[in-house]
């Protein structure tokens, strides 16, 4: 359907799941700032980033890919906190906003609204709208999200609720918000796809418990969803 042909892979700390479905396949990339290897198929190559957490670290992932590689799309799997009784443990969702409800510049330009960027006309700003209907027609059960991210873990229940009382988000993490400003800003597409590993009743000790599953689950359905593509 699309013509990608390198492809930049953003993994905060889910590693273990693509050395585990990739394995012998992988090469090792000479990089000053990351952990990278290389994986090359018949139709595609992928850059794969591991990135550590947060919203700096996911964002300079995303800046190196484009700068040094020039990739023609970036794709993000992994773990997140479930905000409404619908999104349990395992649950797929595939990302259409993200909300980065952190950012705050209201006290200094008091026309703009809370978690929304100067630049943007909304507080949720889009992934790629051609990529997420591509990846629900591969995969049907996807369920389109919106994303909370910031530099945060949220293990508490009435945390979570509010974060969905506050922003109608599905979803909580780390990362996302600072992959899509990158991607967008630089006109890069980028697929997010991520799945559950801990309940809006659960919290780290869920986590711990659930997030190998819950990786490899995940993993398993963008490479679906990219061999689609």
């Amino acid at each position: 359907m699309f013509d990608y042909r390198k492809i930049g892979m953003i993994v905060a700390v889910e590693i273990d799941a693509v050395l585990n479905k990739y394995g012998k396949k992988l090469e090792k990339v000479e990089a000053k700032c990351f952990e990278v290897m290389k994986l090359t198929l018949e139709n595609y190559e992928m850059i794969i980033v591991k990135s550590g957490a947060g919203e700096i670290a996911s964002s300079a992932a995303a800046q190196y890919l484009i700068s040094v590689h020039d990739v023609d799309m970036i794709v993000n799997f992994g773990v997140v906190g479930g905000l409404t009784d619908e999104m349990s443990v395992a649950r797929l969702a595939v990302v259409e906003s993200v909300i980065h409800y952190d950012f705050d510049v209201s006290d200094w330009f008091n026309a703009v609204e809370p978690a929304r960027y100067m630049n943007y006309p909304s507080k949720y700003i889009p992934t790629d709208r051609a990529l997420l209907e591509a990846a629900l027609k591969a995969e049907p059960t996807l369920k389109p999200v919106v994303c909370a991210s910031a530099d945060k873990f949220i293990g508490k229940p009435e945390r979570k609720r509010e974060l969905h009382e506050l922003y109608g988000a599905d979803i909580c993490e780390m990362e996302a918000a600072g992959i899509v400003l990158i991607c967008d800003r630089c006109g890069v597409p980028c697929l997010l796809i991520k799945a559950v590993s801990d309940s809006i009743h659960g919290g780290a000790e869920e986590f711990e418990r659930e997030v190998g599953r819950c990786a490899e689950i995940c993993l398993e359905t963008l490479d679906k969803v990219i061999a689609s593509c």
